[in-house]
């Protein structure tokens, strides 16, 4: 009885650890996630931590976080599919900036909606596992404790080890006389000149958060959303540096740009505005304006094929591509 007790015990340490780490996500102000989508990671942590993950269905989950009624499909409301999509990629930001040294991850693997939760320590466990099993095997038979070691013939090897090791001593001192004559000999070689920093080499970027008019609840996800691809989109650039907003007043150091904008949804009608401001004298270098009919895409797709074409324009742009050329 006393493993099942001690399995018990660390089952519900588990928990409660994989429960502290989804208040710290949901706490951080990095987890860039509506309401509506907390409350969806919310749910299906806790239905996995009860031995549920099994029923974590496209149905369930409607009726349970979004309030559908019994005729609820799938099919022609993508609404869960949607939001695991961008709480799978809020996570992924979320660890990207600060949760890189948080004792659990939480993931949600794609074709489904089932959690997954790993430690850091797994690796240094496994590392440690393996230490008795090395020293077992290099461990020589005959030297077990209670058993009596055998003398072996002496080979040529041991009679060669008493001269080998001065004639390396020798050969040591050698080389270091011969050392300094060669620098006397040999012409000075200019040192190499120092590379600038990589990091202050780059363009940085601020993503600020996009402004959604008109007050509706699908507006501001949708900002939400977009500001999401953005910045996902710009951190595989590798000439970039993205920075999360608030940051940009700590930077002194080469370029500075910031891409700003306000989204409006109208019926089935998205209205979307783009500006990218100059940090250096606040001059607006490019401005765009998208519309976008929402009544036959998923706000998924809208929201990356109008973050790709942003990015694909602002590469257009002299003064940015100039300083770091986008794809």
């Amino acid at each position: 009885m006393a493993p099942e007790e001690g399995g018990g015990s660390k089952a519900r340490q588990d928990s409660e650890s994989i429960r502290a780490q989804l208040d710290r996500i949901l706490a951080s102000p990095e987890f860039l996630a509506p309401e509506r989508g907390r409350r969806f990671l919310q749910y299906i942590v806790e239905e996995t931590l009860e031995e549920h993950g099994e029923q974590l269905k496209a149905f369930a989950i409607a009726q349970a976080v979004f309030g559908r009624d019994a005729s609820f499909d799938a099919q022609n409301d993508p609404v869960v599919r949607i939001e695991a999509g961008r709480i799978r990629r809020a996570l992924e930001r979320y660890y990207l900036v600060c949760g890189r040294n948080d004792p659990i991850q939480i993931t949600i693997p794609k074709g489904g909606y089932a959690p997954h939760f790993s430690s850091n320590e797994d690796t240094s466990n496994l590392g440690a596992a393996d230490t008795p099993n090395r020293t077992n095997e290099h461990r020589q038979p005959g030297h077990e404790h209670g058993q009596p070691r055998h003398e072996r013939p002496i080979s040529y090897r041991d009679l060669l080890l008493p001269i080998g090791i001065p004639a390396l001593f020798g050969a040591i001192a050698v080389l270091a006389l011969i050392r300094p004559l060669e620098s006397y000999l040999s012409p000075p070689k200019t040192p190499p000149t120092p590379a600038a920093s990589t990091s202050k080499s780059k363009t940085r970027i601020v993503v600020e958060p996009l402004v959604a008019l008109g007050g509706s609840a699908r507006g501001a996800d949708f900002a939400k959303g977009l500001v999401d691809q953005l910045i996902a989109k710009l951190m595989k650039v590798d000439s970039l540096v993205v920075l999360a907003p608030g940051r940009s007043r700590m930077e002194t150091t080469g370029m500075m740009f910031t891409l700003q904008g306000s989204t409006l949804v109208e019926g089935a009608i998205l209205h979307l505005h783009v500006r990218l401001v100059d940090g250096a004298d606040g001059a607006v270098i490019w401005a765009n304006q998208y519309e976008r009919e929402l009544r036959d895409q998923t706000i998924l797709d809208v929201e990356d094929e109008l973050a790709a074409q942003v990015i694909v324009e602002i590469s257009s742009s002299r003064k940015l591509s100039g300083a770091a050329p986008l794809p």
